[in-house]
């Protein structure tokens, strides 16, 4: 069985849904609420594709539109990135529970392969 080892709940942010799902199972999140998996202590949300990508190049500058060797480096004051209009509802979701107080705020970060 399954044991919480944080004394507040806590979010998991999958690859894709169907990892979610697998790792939904094991934390017993049965709830299915839009976007995410909810259980007694966690939330199990996922991300699909690209959720959000860097700029292009002439997003920031015109003249950046044709490459040329003296525009290089580009190096943009402040980055800037863009959610499709297909992927902004998830982003959205995993935005609003990223910023939801409930959750325990991460000490580590566990990527598995």
């Amino acid at each position: 069985m399954y044991q919480n080892p944080f004394t507040e709940r806590f979010l998991v942010i999958a690859e894709k849904p169907s990892v979610a799902r697998t790792i939904a199972s094991v934390l017993a999140c049965t709830d299915r609420k839009d976007g995410y998996l909810e259980g007694p202590d966690s939330v199990v949300s996922w991300c699909f594709g690209h959720l959000a990508e860097y700029a292009m190049p002439e997003e920031y500058d015109e003249r950046y539109r044709k490459w040329s060797l003296e525009a290089l480096p580009i190096i943009p004051e402040k980055w800037k990135l863009l959610v499709s209009e297909d992927k902004a509802k998830q982003f959205g979701i995993l935005k609003d529970l990223l910023n939801n107080r409930d959750f325990t705020k991460p000490k580590i970060n566990l990527r598995y392969r």
